[in-house]
């Protein structure tokens, strides 16, 4: 498809400071406004009900806000007739009030509760710890892969590009206050894995290029290899949006943060494999050296 080879790694230093400023940019948000986490994580209750027909969800609103409940979230779930209320709580018996107090003023509307959910303050710690605690886990073990698959100057680019992704999409999550749920976790984990397997794509073609081109300085037979790639970069990552961007129309509220989350990973996941992964192979001094197994010598400790 591209028939000239592309020189990628011309605007490699540019690049480098739009990622540390994108960087810089999320650990402040993150320190300063956090992130937004849901109910799995802060506790509370959940109280999903059904109407006989479409309601306004402004006015459940405000029949909660006169109740003194203004800091409810009241989403759709699926339909206009089903509706998922929301609440920080460490009350028990919260979400079982809630359902009454809408049955008892809601006269025009046949509403019949579906389902009341109470998640306690400390299982949403624990929720919170080991959904890090998961992160951290899966980057270690992507290193792992990455060594033991190519060579560790590999999987330390790689993992410094992950590492940018997840903390530049966190950091947008928290500067516009998208609700940080499981599925956002979810996501979150997928945009890793989607950024790690273009960032593996690419590496492939660049350790079978450094053994044929050997002529060849390690800039040029990046260039050669990201070019190479690209269609079948730009083929995955354009597919996936068009699915993603038909979940955030289509989907519900409900699918609205994983599908923002997921878009924002793949965007910089496509972006990072090419800069921030593939720039840092040339800060390392990758060799074909490198790629070479080294030979265990046998010694003969005979006299």
């Amino acid at each position: 498809m591209f028939n000239k080879t592309i020189n990628f790694m011309r605007w490699r230093k540019p690049f480098y400071a739009i990622a540390l400023l994108f960087s810089l940019f999320s650990i402040g948000s993150l320190a300063v406004k956090q992130l937004n986490f849901g109910l799995e994580f802060t506790g509370g209750a959940l109280v999903e009900l059904n109407y006989s027909e479409p309601v306004e969800l402004e006015s459940i609103r405000q029949t909660l806000h006169g109740a003194g409940w203004g800091d409810a979230i009241v989403q759709n779930f699926g339909s206009a007739s089903d509706v998922i209320i929301r609440l920080s709580s460490e009350d028990p018996e919260l979400g079982n009030q809630i359902a009454r107090l809408i049955q008892r003023e809601d006269a025009e509307h046949e509403v019949t509760v579906k389902r009341v959910e109470f998640v306690g303050p400390q299982v949403g710690e624990e929720l919170r710890d080991q959904g890090g605690l998961g992160m951290l886990l899966a980057l270690a073990g992507i290193m792992l892969y990455v060594a033991l698959r190519f060579q560790v100057k590999f999987a330390v680019a790689g993992l410094a590009a992950l590492l940018h992704d997840a903390i530049f999409t966190l950091g947008l999550l928290s500067f516009f206050g998208i609700p940080f749920d499981l599925t956002v976790l979810a996501a979150l984990l997928a945009a890793v894995g989607y950024s790690l397997n273009d960032t593996i794509v690419v590496f492939d073609r660049i350790r079978e290029n450094l053994r044929l081109m050997r002529t060849s300085d390690l800039t040029h037979v990046i260039n050669v290899s990201t070019t190479q790639t690209l269609a079948r970069t730009l083929a995955t990552s354009v597919s996936t949006i068009l699915v993603l961007m038909s979940l955030l129309v289509f989907g519900g509220e409900s699918l609205q943060s994983f599908a923002i989350t997921l878009i924002i990973g793949v965007v910089i996941g496509t972006y990072s494999s090419i800069y921030v992964a593939n720039g840092l192979l040339i800060n390392l001094k990758l060799t074909r050296e490198d790629l070479i197994p080294k030979q265990l010598e046998e010694v003969d400790d005979r006299p």
